[in-house]
């Protein structure tokens, strides 16, 4: 979610980003990140971090590049 850039993201989007065919495959992932409150949903369908920078501090934690699929 946080390669995708800062703020809220399309919920389909972070899916494709996973690997994911349908949001339906992710939902139980999104529901558990939203308990623990590491997410929240500010309006149907976007996802975004609880807390401020987060993006960025995960960016910084684990490089994109690191990430990335072996091809």
């Amino acid at each position: 979610m946080a390669g995708l850039g800062d703020g809220s993201q399309r919920s389909g989007d972070v899916t494709r980003q996973l690997g994911y065919a349908s949001t339906t495959e992710t939902g139980p992932i999104r529901d558990s990140l939203i308990k623990k409150g590491l997410v929240y949903s500010p309006r149907h369908g976007l996802v975004d971090f609880t807390v401020p920078l987060f993006a960025d501090f995960m960016r910084r934690q684990h490089p994109l590049a690191e990430l990335a699929p072996e091809p």
